[in-house]
């Protein structure tokens, strides 16, 4: 005797599926041609069973007992499209690279959790002699399946669609039948899916019936073509049949607006091929998403799917649609929602997408796995360029192959990773036993999704390294599909790879790479890691893109935040890594988005926005300059508005008619006459909308917009301290205190001359209940703390630790009345020897005062320091903000392009970002004024430059300690922050830290600021 009997098929490399049926193309069966114009499922012959299912979880495959000894109509109830462990079962389990279990490739722990899932069904007399198949779209990660008690099949691959025939074994219709599957949570084929994104089990996708009649299409595959010149189309129409080896197929074309165009017939064993030229062509792409549709028909089964011409090729060194070559404004995307994991509602991915368009976004990677087939039928529809990609990723093996790698730690990172990644390739890409493996998964991918027009990449994974796997799969997909182009990243000589690809890489390490390889473009399949705040630089690359040939654009890492909802009692919060008891994880990497974990835009996707925005608009000899990035359209669809932003508030929006400006090409145009002299600060703002609603975006959706400085205030000449009375001072002097007052006004200062802090009071109250101090130091963000932030360097030298000590104090009384103070202080963390040495000078008047800081550094010094600045506390009265400068949502020195010039007004709860990691927020940048809002008193402060400002009911240590926005405790005061210098926020925490331009190092600095009660 042994157990178990026999290798389980979830841990059998031989075993890949059992009874499933070829992988074929994503559609539906109807009976008529009325119903398939519908394009909707409902109206097919099809039958869900998503719904409720009886549920059952052990805690191994080998712990339930058989089928026929169970009782499932007892069980617990679940919902299908699901995740079990969202559903009170386990818990879910996050790591960005690390497998769960032990590293035994092909071999599974028998500890492994297992669903069971049981429903009833019946079918309709209508499909009485049809061939009726059982379908799940997503099962994770493999699954045997059984229908009134008989053994059906096992797949896996859990992002790919399975499919079996039950014909033989159903009841008649309308009589009772069960199906039941077991599910495991990981198997053989969990080496190949270790994505960076929460482990969750279940039947997450759609599963349902459908019947085919005899005979019926099964399978078919559209080629739209288009040739060199751009004005003739052909179809390419290949059909596989069932019921019938050979048949006459009805073959219809019918244009964008419904006319028929084509209608003839084919034989099922030939290729049908249909022309469309002149006036009916017209092309798809992402700006003009037009599509046709065709209509299959044999017998009583009719397929419809709608299709789009495009031209997609390489040629002299770029990748070109429609012949010109493109620039991927793109964001990657994992499948998540934050109540239901995978299974994402259609309504989500559709708002998604949208979202997506609204957002000037045009490219989408379906990172790292087939989607949802929904999604891309909304691509096709609104109009986005996708990166279709293989449910294949090894990444786990690079963690094992460091931990085995002597000296590792001697290493700089990319000579580890380069040592590292070529010997995990050994694992599974370049080892022969798992060819089937990774040839399975390419065949999934291609057959599934081949008609959908909006794919114009198909990907090879992602981080799997790069074997002999990888160019079977090249080279069995160029002879499948030759239309589309093929990507992989973790071909670094371009050999399986029609174009080459890098992660995260400098602006400066794009051009070495364009230099040294000329011979075809470069994207970056992920940059600009947006977690937390950030990223930062997006402008840089943007530029970059649109001033080189070669740089073809590249994907944001990555769309969403994958916050779970975690309830707690009353409370309820976005929980991450390790928040579930989860173990081994990597906390908060999951939070990475360009939204929040509720689909909510981030600031950052606000600045990718702007930065990707398809019009730009500069001011060059006194003419304006309107550049049309569309590679497509004009801006016929748009209009325009302009107005003038002055520190005195904006005058009202005036309409402009804009010139026809061809895609790609820019036009000059006069300054709009605004009709007099300008005075002060003065930006033209100019706005593009769209005059019509279309479908992801209502009439008037702001596309792009620019402001343009016409007279600027270089000096920042700030105002003399005034003193209400010239001999009305007193000065009082106690151990360790000073007292400043004009006793006529009741203008109280004091100063400790121990800390070197001071108290501000007159006749309305409190000013100042502490500060300003010197500060270097700001809360860390998550790209600070990040592979390629400064936080490490900032813990090290103690930057949070490093205090205002005061070395002495003067004082006098000036003649026009006013006082001055001086301080020497040195800022300075403990155990070390390195400092801020400055002096501040403060200078008091009645209802004003100002405070120059100048100082500079000793010592063995950091780098980077995060700020140089004053922060000073108010009491909680002071809680809003109106400012004149970059606004209304928050602004560093890189991440800027999406804040606008203006006068702006902010209660404390809307300066804040809650971030769902504390970090860093809210400053505000290229300050001329800021004024806080007390009861019945304005503290306005100016600088001799351009300020920051942050205002927080938070202290930075609470910031820096908490790790979750419900943690964080509100202060009984409110903290102001008046900035000189910030460092720039970088993407650090997966990519480059801030560019060079962006850094803040110490040095001399010299700064005034000037404060005045209103």
């Amino acid at each position: 005797m042994s157990f178990p009997k026999t290798q389980p098929d979830w841990s059998n490399l031989d075993v890949l599926h059992r009874n499933t049926l070829p992988p074929r193309a994503h559609f539906y069966p109807f009976a008529t041609k009325e119903a398939a114009l519908s394009l909707n499922r409902e109206n097919a012959q099809f039958q869900s069973l998503n719904g409720t299912w009886k549920f059952r979880h052990d805690v191994s495959p080998l712990e339930p007992p058989d089928w026929k000894d169970l009782n499932p109509i007892t069980w617990a109830n679940i919902k299908v499209p699901g995740m079990w462990q969202l559903q009170g079962y386990s818990r879910p389990l996050y790591t960005n690279v690390n497998y769960p279990f032990p590293v035994d490739p092909p071999n599974i722990p028998f500890l492994n959790e297992t669903g069971s899932y049981w429903r009833q069904f019946t079918t309709s007399k209508d499909w009485q002699g049809q061939q009726i198949r059982l379908r799940f779209e997503g099962v994770d990660s493999s699954f045997h399946v059984r229908v009134n008690d008989n053994e059906i099949g096992y797949s896996q691959g859990s992002r790919n669609a399975s499919e079996f025939d039950i014909t033989p074994f159903l009841k008649d219709p309308g009589a009772i039948n069960t199906v039941a599957v077991r599910v495991y949570q990981f198997c053989d084929g969990s080496y190949l899916e270790r994505q960076d994104q929460w482990l969750l089990s279940g039947i997450f996708r759609d599963v349902y019936l459908v019947a085919f009649a005899t005979p019926s299409i099964t399978d078919f595959t559209i080629l739209p073509q288009v040739d060199e010149s751009l004005t003739r189309g052909v179809v390419h129409v290949d059909v596989s049949l069932h019921g019938s080896d050979s048949g006459d197929v009805t073959v219809e074309l019918r244009s964008p607006t419904g006319d028929v165009l084509y209608e003839g017939q084919m034989k099922s064993a030939e290729m049908a091929t249909l022309t469309v030229e002149g006036a009916s062509l017209q092309l798809w792409s992402a700006e003009k998403p037009i599509l046709y549709t065709l209509l299959l028909t044999v017998g009583d089964c009719t397929v419809a799917q709608r299709i789009g011409f495009r031209r997609i090729e390489m040629k002299e060194a770029n990748f070109l649609v429609n012949g010109n070559p493109i620039i991927l404004y793109g964001v990657n995307r994992h499948e998540h929602h934050y109540l239901y994991g995978r299974a994402v509602p259609y309504e989500d991915m559709r708002a998604d997408i949208i979202m997506m368009k609204q957002h000037n976004i045009n490219a989408l990677r379906c990172s790292h796995q087939p989607n949802d087939p929904r999604l891309y039928e909304v691509c096709d529809e609104l109009g986005i360029y996708v990166m279709a990609e293989a449910d294949l990723e090894t990444h786990g093996f690079d963690s094992v192959e460091r931990t085995a790698i002597k000296d590792a730690h001697l290493m700089d990172g990319r000579e580890l990773q380069e040592l590292s990644y070529d010997r995990a390739k050994r694992w599974t890409s370049d080892n022969p036993d798992w060819h089937d493996a990774y040839m399975d998964r390419a065949s999934q991918l291609v057959e599934r999704f081949k008609n959908y027009t909006c794919i114009i990449f198909w990907s090879l994974g992602n981080e799997a390294f790069y074997g002999a796997n990888h160019v079977a799969m090249y080279r069995w997909i160029k002879d499948r599909d030759p239309s589309r182009l093929i990507h992989y990243e973790g071909d670094r000589k371009g050999t399986s790879t029609d174009f080459y690809s890098v992660m995260y890489a400098t602006p400066d390490e794009l051009k070495k790479r364009i230099a040294e390889h000329s011979d075809r473009p470069l994207i970056q399949c992920e940059y600009g890691h947006a977690m937390g705040n950030g990223p930062g630089g997006l402008a840089s690359y943007v530029e970059l893109y649109r001033s080189e040939p070669l740089l073809q654009g590249g994907y944001i890492w990555e769309w969403c935040n994958h916050g779970l909802l975690k309830r707690e009692g009353k409370l309820s919060y976005f929980a991450y890594g390790g928040d579930f008891g989860d173990t081994p994880n990597d906390r908060d990497f999951v939070m990475d988005g360009l939204t929040f974990s509720d689909h909510s835009p981030t600031p950052g996707l606000l600045e990718y926005k702007k930065c990707i925005q398809p019009v730009s608009i500069r001011l060059e000899c006194g003419k304006l300059h309107i550049h049309n990035h569309y590679d497509f359209i004009d801006l016929n669809h748009l209009f325009a508005t302009w107005h003038l932003v002055q520190e005195s508030g904006n005058t009202n929006p005036t309409k402009f008619e804009l010139p026809q400006i061809a895609p790609g090409a820019e036009t000059i145009v006069d300054l709009p006459d605004w009709g007099g002299e300008l005075h002060g600060d003065t930006w033209l703002s100019i706005h593009l909308y769209l005059k019509d609603e279309t479908a992801w975006a209502p009439q008037s959706h702001e596309i792009a917009w620019s402001q343009i400085p016409l007279l600027e205030n270089h000096t920042f000449e700030l105002p003399s301290v005034i003193a209400s009375e010239i001999n009305g001072s007193s000065i009082y002097e106690q151990p360790g205190r000073l007292t400043l007052t004009w006793p006529s006004c009741n203008e109280i200062f004091t100063f400790n001359l121990v800390d070197g802090n001071f108290t501000w009071a007159n006749q309305k109250g409190i000013i100042l209940t502490k500060g300003p101090e010197l500060g270097l130091y700001r809360a860390l963000t998550q790209n600070d703390v990040g592979f390629g932030g400064d936080g490490k360097e900032w813990l090290k030298f103690r930057l949070a630790e490093a205090r205002m000590h005061v070395r002495g104090f003067t004082w006098s009384v000036n003649e026009d009345g006013t006082m001055t103070v001086k301080a020497t202080v040195r800022v300075a963390p403990p155990v070390l020897e390195w400092a801020c040495n400055a002096q501040l000078i403060y200078t008091l008047g009645t209802g004003n005062l100002s405070i120059r800081a100048k100082g500079n550094f000793s010592g063995t010094v950091p780098r980077h320091i995060p700020r140089i600045g004053l922060t000073m506390s108010l009491p909680k009265e002071y809680n809003r903000a109106m400012w004149y400068g970059r606004g209304p949502g928050e602004s560093y020195r890189d991440k800027k392009q999406a804040a606008r010039f203006g006068r702006w007004d902010a209660s404390i709860d809307d300066l804040q970002t809650n971030y769902e990691w504390p970090q860093e927020n809210g400053n505000r940048s290229d300050v001329r004024w800021v004024q806080i809002k007390g009861n019945d008193t304005i503290l306005e402060a100016r600088m001799d430059v351009p300020l920051n400002f942050s205002l927080r009911k938070y202290s930075t240590n609470d910031l820096d300690k908490s790790i979750h926005p419900h943690e964080l405790t509100e202060l009984d005061e409110t903290v102001l922050n008046v900035d000189f210098a910030q460092h720039g926020l970088g993407s650090g925490s997966c990519g480059p830290m801030a560019f060079p331009e962006d850094r803040l190092s110490p040095g001399l600095f010299d700064f005034t600021v000037f404060f005045q009660i209103k």
